[in-house]
């Protein structure tokens, strides 16, 4: 299922198209989960204007802490989740209720337009879990008909290249357009250099941050600055701590 979770119903129309949009691309049944505060009333109406897409309306809320159970306990394939407010301590909640999440999720600012799929961004720097979004990318590319474009950090060693070396390895084993381009960025910049590219883009894939180190706690991590300042969606993935070292 495409799970989209919802906090205000009164704008929350764009997003619940960009989801009914990708669970039809994917084959997969939409869903909708409301904010714990979100009434009664306004899910049954919510149910009502949707009830032609076969939208499935969970009748139980939930507290946006307890979301990555509930996706875990339903087998969501992908998260939307609503940010109604786009201050620093309103994202943070939603990006730390997210953190033990092991499926994409994309945290849908208001003001965003309906998600376009067409041409999908993957920055790549020089960590080992980038590898990891070879396989949402693929999946964009596949059953979306997304152009993918790598997006290769600047940087001295060959650690970024590798892995883009890696992906379209295992892109090629597929029919799907993608293409690579060089940064002018390194590792540690090059997915705020994604963001310039908002143009042309309709999405951009980022891995998460590993762990919030002192900075991140004080002053937010790079993802929490990546969704305030795009203009278009963010998709973020988990690193998964079972499988890699906490350092290079």
């Amino acid at each position: 299922m495409i799970l989209a979770y919802i906090q205000n119903t009164e704008t929350s129309e764009k997003l619940l198209q960009s989801a009914l949009n990708l669970a039809k691309s994917l084959d997969k049944k939409p869903a909708v989960l409301c904010a714990d505060f979100v009434s009664d009333q306004e899910k049954q109406a919510l149910a009502e204007k949707h009830a032609s897409a076969e939208t499935l309306i969970f009748q139980e809320n939930a507290d946006i802490q307890s979301i990555a159970d509930f996706c875990e306990e339903n087998e969501i394939s992908f998260l939307f989740l609503q940010a109604a407010q786009y201050n620093r301590k309103s994202l943070q909640k939603l990006l730390n209720a997210c953190r033990n999440l092991r499926i994409p999720y994309l945290i849908f600012r208001d003001d965003f337009e309906i998600l376009k799929m067409d041409k999908v961004l993957v920055p790549v720097n020089f960590l080992e879990e980038e590898i990891e979004k070879a396989q949402f990318a693929t999946a964009f590319g596949r059953f979306c008909n997304s152009e993918i474009t790598l997006l290769q950090a600047n940087d001295y060693g060959s650690k970024a290249a590798n892995t883009v070396a890696r992906m379209t390895e295992f892109f090629s084993k597929f029919s799907f357009v993608y293409q690579i381009i060089k940064a002018k960025k390194d590792s540690f910049k090059v997915d705020e250099e994604a963001l310039g590219f908002s143009d042309t883009f309709g999405l951009i894939l980022v891995s998460a941050s590993r762990e919030y180190g002192l900075d991140d706690l004080f002053f937010g991590p790079k993802e929490l600055h990546l969704i305030r300042k795009t203009s278009v969606p963010v998709l973020l993935v988990n690193p998964r701590g079972d499988l890699y070292a906490l350092c290079d």
